[in-house]
């Protein structure tokens, strides 16, 4: 055996009293062997536990061995977290990745960009779908490549994992309702679609509540946008919660609020969402979701490597973010 422990291809072999050609063959099928050796391979196997990896169905099936992921960003906490996720999925199944950014949702730019992923033998396309780049670069992919989409909107045509953020978000706003504010102002990231699921999940606890439901507003990629905005949201004395499409914007929006001489939660509650490493360091420490976006990652690979290897045949994975909840939420005090 190898030094890990795990038996390989030579061990079935030396176990069988075969050649490791003879074992590759039972393996894939690619040709005939007698009953006889097909049987005293398959003992062995069973005896030493011994399980294919894809590196080695690679050297004996020829099949390609790469996985693409496509990315509208590769920099941003919940994007990086999630290629993290498919990448040590993809190693450990003896995968290699490679990463195509799609900067814009420009028809041309979509084009380029597939073409270019597409100069390699594929086994299978992972789509980061968070953002319109993304959802224009599903819409890209030829039929023949097996594919996942990772978030978003579900779509019924494609395997998919999914972080369930309107529930997450109905939660939130729901939690923030409970702490006795008559409604929750919602700074919104730029969507994948019109509505995404942490502005759908918002609404929907606010009109179960029968809370006004005030508009959303837009903020850029760029948590510094949320700085501006909390500066408007400080200046109006209805405003005493308000949550924010994600941490970095929350950050931006707490900073605004501070600059405009207001305190975080004595006046205004903020809460963010995906649960950034920086979130627990600010001050005050953020209310928010986490998102296990490894997980995620984890969860679409797995998908992908059923279709490819005709395993399994399920074509959806969901996972319900986890509310956190810390100091910069608490309940409302009269700011008249």
């Amino acid at each position: 055996m190898n030094r890990a422990g795990n038996p390989t291809i030579s061990d079935v072999a030396a176990r069988a009293g075969v050649s490791v050609p003879t074992v590759s063959r039972v393996l894939t099928g690619a040709a005939r062997v007698s009953p006889a050796k097909r049987e005293l391979v398959e003992a062995a196997i069973a005896d030493l536990g011994y399980r294919p990896s894809a590196a080695a169905r690679a050297l004996v099936s020829r099949k390609p061995q790469t996985i693409a992921i496509i990315a509208g960003n590769t920099s941003r906490y919940g994007y990086a977290e999630t290629i993290r996720g498919i990448e040590i999925a993809a190693r450990a199944e003896g995968y290699t990745v490679m990463i195509t950014v799609v900067e814009s949702a420009d028809e041309d730019e979509v084009d380029r960009a597939i073409a270019a992923t597409l100069t390699q033998p594929l086994a299978g396309v992972a789509v980061l779908k968070f953002d319109p780049p993304g959802v224009a670069a599903l819409g890209k992919i030829p039929p023949h490549l097996p594919v996942v989409a990772l978030s978003g909107v579900r779509d019924p045509e494609t395997a998919q994992a999914v972080l369930d953020e309107a529930a997450a978000a109905d939660e939130l706003t729901q939690h923030l309702l409970d702490l006795g504010h008559t409604t929750v102002h919602h700074v919104r990231v730029p969507p994948s679609r019109k509505v995404d699921g942490r502005t759908t999940g918002w609404r929907r606890a606010l009109r179960r509540a029968g809370a006004p439901v005030p508009a959303a507003v837009d903020a850029t990629w760029d948590p510094r946008s949320g700085v501006a905005i909390g500066r408007a949201l400080a200046a109006d004395p209805a405003v005493t919660a308000v949550f924010c499409g994600n941490d970095e914007i929350a950050m931006g929006v707490m900073r605004g609020i501070t600059e405009a001489g207001l305190r975080i939660p004595d006046d205004i509650s903020v809460a963010g969402f995906d649960d950034n490493p920086l979130a627990e360091l600010w001050s005050p420490p953020l209310t928010t979701v986490e998102q296990d976006f490894a997980g995620l990652g984890r969860r679409g690979f797995q998908l992908l490597l059923n279709a490819v290897d005709g395993t399994d045949d399920r074509r959806y994975s969901s996972e319900r973010p986890r509310l956190v909840l810390r100091e910069s939420t608490a309940a409302p005090k009269s700011r008249a």
